[in-house]
């Protein structure tokens, strides 16, 4: 091959290359790629996102608003996205309440029984969470007051007893205080996203120690979160769901 013809085929590929790049370019542009893509919209369903009942940052410097964000518009959202899409493809559970799924869970079809575990529990588990934080009374007053003091004998002794289950649920859960049947307190744990709503026995409060709770301000340190915690339970809140006989 000549200097020429050499020349001419160099001219010839730099020709096609810089048409298949201007080709991308305006594909790329024509469809997003580069972008970050649009977010899929959640599956219809029976279930939706509870509204948080107070701004993203209310509990600064406690819980930081970013984790926030993080943790309700991303990872509840998710369970409830799940959980419809569980229940879509299932259809023998249609019609039936968050509580009847996460209650009577044993006796779901084999086949959905994860989901539901998994989803169920955590939209249950985060519906029931989210109100107990906030702005409230520093400590528990009413029948509340006087079953905490009855069960743990203080204030200080029923914290130090939560806190230690917290700190003592490996990898991620939750650690309750929860009522019994027979109406007593007690401190219990689960893994995951299990719900003590499962075994009967009602929540008072809880703290959840998944790490997306508290990674982003307080890395691996659980208790400097646990501790924090203490600092926003809704007090009020909590109190008041007590003393409701039902």
């Amino acid at each position: 091959m000549t200097s020429v013809d050499r020349r001419t085929a160099i001219l010839q590929m730099s020709a096609l290359a810089g048409a298949a790049l201007l080709t991308d370019t305006l594909h790329a542009e024509g469809t997003g790629a580069g972008q970050a893509a649009a977010p899929a919209p959640p599956p219809a369903g029976p279930f939706t996102l509870p509204t948080l009942p107070y701004a993203y940052d209310a509990l600064e410097p406690f819980f930081d608003a970013e984790t926030m964000h993080l943790h309700h518009d991303k990872h509840h959202q998710a369970y409830v996205n799940n959980l419809n899409a569980a229940v879509a493809a299932h259809p023998e559970l249609a019609g039936k309440s968050l509580n009847d799924l996460v209650v009577n869970w044993a006796t779901l079809p084999d086949a959905a029984k994860t989901a539901v575990r998994n989803n169920g529990g955590g939209h249950v588990n985060h519906s029931f969470w989210w109100p107990t934080l906030g702005k409230g009374s520093a400590a528990p007053t009413g029948e509340l007051a006087k079953a905490i003091d009855a069960k743990f004998g203080s204030l200080s002794a029923f914290q130090e007893a939560l806190t230690k289950a917290a700190m003592g649920v490996f990898g991620s859960g939750w650690a309750w205080l929860v009522k019994l049947p027979d109406g007593n307190l007690a401190i219990e744990q689960t893994p995951n996203q299990d719900s003590t709503l499962t075994t009967g026995h009602k929540p008072v409060l809880g703290v959840d120690v998944w790490e997306h709770a508290y990674y982003l301000k307080y890395k691996n340190v659980r208790v400097d979160y646990v501790k924090a915690y203490f600092n926003v339970l809704n007090w009020d809140y909590v109190s008041g769901q007590f003393a409701q006989k039902a």
